[in-house]
């Protein structure tokens, strides 16, 4: 089926058409009070409970800056590898809006926090870069609720509670050139801010909000075209699908000669288009000026660099360390890195086991297979890194075969015991004991001697019935290695 960008513009029509995208993302601070009040950030309280004289903006309340926001800027910016200025100002961004209570916002403007960073990402097998033009702190207003029309009138709720809630706006340079680009490009950054635990980025909660700046150009232009903003993508399936229709539709006005207008844009999730919401703004349409109540914020060299010092690994770093350190697949090395939970968790678990690999396919498969068919997170999960790695260290010393670590699992899951306990207390642990082995081989064969005619007659297959009979007559605790080694040398002796 042709999507609604298809439509508006054939991809024979795309392919002459080069997208030029910019990202402006918003990302709300993950500190317990807001940036210049101790209102909580708390998700979910009562309408217009988290508020105070401050975020409400009455007259004659003045504003405090919070510090733990500020370090926590301070360090997204370094993380994307952005030039901390020393001194930065905020400022006042005029604008009226309902859930804007002060009639402005408080942001920065000529003096940003930091500035000429980048991120690096992978696209189909090569590296990317995207330009971070500049990272600057800022205030969230609060929220507008919409409900359906009824007598004719549209009624519209405001919530002050996020008036207030910290943010870092991220803003790129113009560098990405497909959905597909800006997808890859913000899932990389949305790793690198929750790694940080400078944000939880949960996009339901509106704790990541990205807008997007498009316009388009016929391949090997060097002139940017008229390019549109649209505002308030909340999801990354959303934003991919605004881009693809938002894209097609200036190829097709372009097509048809006409000229596409610079203004803000919506999308609209249940049309599959992007609607016009107003002109454009322009800077000087927010009447900036320096913030009058807030002193200018001074970052030393020595406050930087204690910051710096105190970043976790990134993911990049991370992945390329697991790739060399532990000999993993890119594959392995994606799922195992997607958070720093599950990162440190498996570091844990293959230190215990003394064999990466192994944990690899451990924590992947049984675990979280056991997590999400329990609906438990990885916080929460019952079994610990260091005992997992203890149960796969059992299976690589011969104690436990793998079907047998399967069944102990269950039962380190569902009780929380470490894997010995287990082992111990159900007499479970790998018979690997030559000697008791070949007792339980000779009652085999002797017990058998029509499968020992066949497969004296040349049939190898039996050979399987024999082991099968041993893992019985074991509880399934032999080694099954070791059984099928004893008996090809048992059943090649003509003695047998």
């Amino acid at each position: 089926m042709a999507s609604r960008a298809d439509a508006l513009a054939p991809p024979e029509v795309m392919a002459r058409y080069e997208a030029v995208i910019g990202l402006e993302v918003h990302v709300q601070l993950a500190t317990r009070t807001k940036i210049f009040c101790g209102c909580p950030t708390s998700f979910g309280a009562p309408p217009n409970t988290n508020v105070c004289p401050v975020c409400l903006g009455l007259p004659g309340a003045l504003p405090v800056m919070n510090r733990r926001a500020v370090e926590m800027a301070v360090q997204a910016a370094l993380a994307l590898n952005c030039r901390v200025n020393p001194v930065s100002r905020m400022a006042r961004k005029n604008y009226f809006y309902p859930d804007l209570p002060k009639g402005y916002q408080i942001s920065q403007y000529e003096l940003p926090l930091a500035e000429h960073g980048w991120v690096e990402y992978e696209l189909e097998g090569a590296a990317r870069r995207v330009g971070i033009r500049r990272v600057h702190l800022e205030d969230d207003a609060g929220k507008s609720l919409h409900e359906g029309f009824r007598d004719s009138e549209r009624y519209t709720y405001v919530d002050l509670n996020r008036c207030g809630t910290p943010l870092i706006e991220i803003v790129t340079e113009p560098d990405i050139r497909s959905s597909e680009e800006a997808y890859q490009f913000l899932t990389e950054l949305k790793q690198i801010m929750q790694y940080l635990e400078v944000s939880s980025c949960d996009m339901e909660k509106g704790h990541l909000r990205c807008d997007a700046n498009i316009s388009v150009r016929l391949r090997g232009a060097s002139e940017f075209g008229t390019k549109t903003e649209v505002k308030n993508l909340n999801s990354f399936r959303f934003l991919r699908m605004a881009l693809d229709y938002e894209i097609a539709r200036q190829v097709a006005v372009l097509e048809d000669g006409g000229r596409i207008e610079q203004e803000t844009r919506l999308y609209d999730v249940a049309s599959g288009t992007t609607v016009g919401m107003r002109t454009k703004e322009h800077a000087h349409d927010y009447r900036y000026f320096p913030e009058p109540d807030l002193l200018p914020l001074r970052v030393s060299d020595a406050w930087r660099e204690r910051l710096r010092a105190a970043m976790p690994e990134l993911p990049a770093a991370k992945r390329a360390r697991f790739r060399s350190e532990f000999g993993l697949r890119d594959y392995d090395v994606e799922v195992l890195t997607a958070s720093r939970e599950l990162a440190e968790y498996f570091e844990r678990a293959a230190a215990a086991s003394g064999d990466p690999v192994e944990a690899s396919k451990w924590v992947q498969g049984e675990l979280l297979g056991a997590l999400k068919a329990a609906g438990k997170d990885l916080a929460v999960s019952p079994v610990a890194p260091e005992q997992l790695g203890e149960l796969v260290a059992m299976v690589r010393q011969g104690h436990l075969s793998g079907k047998m670590a399967k069944e102990v699992f269950a039962k380190m899951f569902a009780t929380g015991e470490p894997a010995r306990v287990i082992v111990e207390r159900e007499g479970l642990r790998q018979i690997s004991d030559a000697g008791e082995l070949e007792r339980v081989v000779d009652e085999v064969l002797a017990a058998n001697p029509k499968q020992l005619e066949q497969y004296r007659a040349g049939k190898a297959t039996v050979l399987g019935f024999f082991v099968g009979q041993v893992m019985k007559a074991t509880r399934g605790q032999a080694n099954p290695q070791a059984v099928q080694e004893l008996l090809r040398r048992k059943l090649a002796s003509p003695a047998s």
